[in-house]
C-alpha cells in the first residue's frame, strides 16, 4: 500500500469516527434543535456553522498539542471543564426561564447571535480537544503532509455542519414549528432540564481532573 492510499484511508477512518461522535446526542443537538424550532432554519444553520467552527478550533488545538498541555497541567483542564459546564448551565437556565415568553421571530438577536451560541457551545467542552488529540495520535501518520492536515480540518467542519444542518432543517420545518409554538412552554422547560442535567453531569465529572 502506497503512502497516498494509506493517508486517504486514515482520513476516511478519522472522519467516520468523528461523524459517529457528532451524531451522538448532547448539548449541541439540543441547542440546534431548540434554536431551529423556536426561531428559524436559518438560525439553526448559523448554530451549525458555529459548532463546525468550534470543532475546527479544537482540531487545530489538538494538532498543536493542546491535549498534551492538558495532561501536563490538569488544573487548566479542570478549570476549562468547569467553565464549559457553567456555560451549558447558563444556557439551560435561560431556556427554562423564558419558557413562557412569546415566541421571538428571527431577526431580533442579530446575525451573530446563533453563530456565537454554536461556537461557544462547542468551545466550552475541552473534551473535544482531547478526543481529537486521541484519534489524531492513533490514526494520523507521524509527519502528516500539509494537504492531509487541511483536508482533515475540512472533514471535521463538514461532519459537524452537515449533521447539525440536517437537525436544523428537520426541527425548523413548518409542522415542527407549529407544534413547538403550541407546546413552547413545556418543550422549553424539558429542554432546559435536559441541558441542566447535562451541565451538572459535566460539572460533576470535572472532579475527576481536579
Amino acid at each position: 500500500m502506497d503512502s497516498m492510499t494509506a493517508n486517504l484511508l486514515s482520513l476516511f477512518a478519522i472522519g467516520l469516527v468523528q461523524l459517529l461522535a457528532v451524531i451522538s446526542p448532547g448539548p449541541s443537538f439540543l441547542i440546534t434543535a431548540q434554536t431551529a424550532a423556536a426561531r428559524s432554519r436559518s438560525d439553526g444553520l448559523k448554530v451549525a456553522i458555529g459548532l463546525g467552527s468550534g470543532s475546527v478550533l479544537w482540531a487545530v488545538a489538538a494538532l498543536l498539542g493542546l491535549n498534551m498541555l492538558f495532561q501536563a497541567l490538569p488544573t487548566l483542564f479542570f478549570v476549562m471543564r468547569v467553565l464549559g459546564a457553567l456555560f451549558i448551565l447558563w444556557v439551560a437556565f435561560q431556556v427554562f426561564r423564558h419558557a413562557k415568553d412569546p415566541l421571538v421571530l428571527e431577526g431580533h438577536d442579530g446575525a451573530a447571535g446563533p453563530f456565537l451560541k454554536g461556537l461557544l457551545t462547542q468551545i466550552s467542552n475541552p473534551k473535544v480537544a482531547v478526543f481529537f488529540g486521541s484519534i489524531f495520535v492513533s490514526m494520523l501518520p507521524v509527519q502528516a503532509p500539509l494537504w492531509m492536515t487541511i483536508t482533515l480540518l475540512v472533514i471535521v467542519f463538514l461532519n459537524e455542519f452537515s449533521w447539525y444542518s440536517i437537525v436544523a432543517m428537520l426541527f425548523g420545518s413548518g409542522r415542527v414549528r407549529e407544534f413547538y409554538i403550541g407546546m413552547k412552554a413545556w418543550i422549553d422547560r424539558i429542554t432546559g432540564l435536559f441541558l441542566g442535567a447535562l451541565g451538572i453531569r459535566l460539572l460533576w465529572s470535572a472532579r475527576e481532573t481536579a
